[in-house]
């Protein structure tokens, strides 16, 4: 199933909009979330085909958003690729368990985006 629409949460605006350009310049229809809250009303109502979730986040952290996805029936199959500063082992770890399908360490590169909606392509 081609990827359509991907969903981006991130409460830096920064990294929000630059992970917004490098989905958006592959053709790709773009939903942005700041939080938690706001990325699980906006995927179900959107129903993205994918989802970046950042983990450091105020309210609703990446980990409890992507406990919450996965327990939603019509997202629990959505992958969700979590994208975060955070880089021991035990955070990519806790992320799987939460239900992410991939972890991606900031800084990326456009490339390492790429492989990640071609991964799920």
């Amino acid at each position: 199933m081609p990827i359509k629409r991907v969903m981006v949460v991130d409460d830096a605006e920064a990294d929000r909009i630059n992970l917004e350009q490098i989905i958006s310049d592959k053709g790709i229809s773009v939903i942005s979330a700041r939080n938690g809250k706001e990325a699980l009303q906006k995927a179900c109502a959107e129903r993205p085909d994918m989802i970046f979730l950042d983990i450091l986040m105020p309210d609703m952290d990446g980990f409890e958003t992507c406990r919450v996805l996965r327990d939603v029936e019509a997202m629990k199959d959505i992958p969700v690729v979590i994208v975060s500063s955070k880089s021991n082992k035990a955070d990519r770890i806790w992320a799987m368990e939460q239900g992410a399908t991939a972890y991606l360490t900031k800084p990326y590169t456009p490339a390492d985006i790429d492989g990640m909606l071609g991964r799920f392509h």
